[in-house]
């Protein structure tokens, strides 16, 4: 059964270097942070599956350039993140120039429900749109606000299936749930930047590719076992950071985050994260 991943750069962000990697401080150190990072891509995912058209995440809005998008009165949008995003960008106008209609993807699954990962949900009223029960909670009302979610800015219809996790495991993780009969594409639980964070296996020939999300910033900081400065807990990051090095100590797997430049070249080139190049040192994990 052949199975093809399509990588989309829906435009970049920006952001401080005290969220892409955890210092002492927590919100404080990264609003107080004068260093910014490099622009980062914003990585959507499309698979092509026998059993329908799968997005995970759906990229940033070109909306993000008007004013008053962002709330001025959250510190973080007043001064911890830029976009850059043009409307052609856009997973939709993407979608189109590769031939496929946004109407006719079947499923989407959200990894979380931050603004570059949810910014794109206009073009896909038509479909089934998986996320964490749990993430939906946190990130709606005021209290979600205030998280740095923007509740207010999906669409009316927006009402996603919760992902019923199953007690079956998948290497280290202990719950999946299989967005395709075959169960060749599984949603597991990834906690860390966000408290309900999860994240997309695809098992194709003899190879995994692991749809991460913000498990981490890029596979450098995975493999130095490094912590963002957003995750609630850098425990639950780390343990999220170890599960996924155990699961590539078993299988081929290459993983792709969000917003590390080098995810879709090695996508391309089936660069796995335990390979020609072994893993580097990691302090307290034997």
């Amino acid at each position: 059964m052949t199975v093809a991943i399509h990588g989309i750069q829906t435009g970049l962000t920006q952001i401080k270097t005290a969220q892409r990697v955890r210092k002492p401080g927590g919100l404080v150190r990264i609003l107080t942070d004068t260093n910014w990072t490099g622009w980062l891509p914003i990585y959507a995912w499309v698979i092509e599956h026998p059993e329908g058209l799968i997005v995970v995440d759906t990229g940033e809005t070109s909306r993000t350039a008007l004013a008053g998008y962002f709330p001025a009165w959250h510190p973080y949008y007043r001064g911890s993140v830029q976009m850059r995003v043009k409307p052609e960008d856009e997973i939709g106008p993407q979608l189109a120039q590769m031939g496929i209609r946004a109407k006719d993807v079947k499923t989407v699954v959200l990894t979380h429900l931050h603004t570059d990962h949810a910014g794109g949900l206009s073009h896909f009223a038509s479909s089934e749109i998986l996320t964490s029960e749990a993430e939906y909670r946190m990130a709606t009302g005021v209290m979600g606000k205030l998280r740095g979610y923007l509740p207010h800015r999906w669409p009316e219809w927006f009402a996603p299936t919760p992902i019923a996790f199953g007690l079956t495991a998948f290497g280290p993780f202990d719950r999946t749930y299989s967005v395709t009969r075959t169960g060749d594409v599984l949603v597991v639980p990834t906690p860390g930047h966000t408290a309900a964070h999860v994240s997309v296996v695809v098992e194709s020939e003899d190879i995994l590719y692991f749809l991460a999300g913000d498990t981490s910033y890029s596979q450098k900081l995975l493999k130095t076992r490094t912590a963002d400065g957003v995750s609630p807990s850098a425990a639950v990051t780390l343990n999220t950071i170890d599960n996924i090095v155990d699961l590539a100590r078993t299988r081929p797997l290459v993983y792709m985050p969000s917003h590390d430049p080098d995810s879709l070249a090695r996508m391309q080139h089936r660069s796995t994260l335990i390979g020609e190049a072994a893993l580097e040192p990691v302090a307290g994990r034997s």
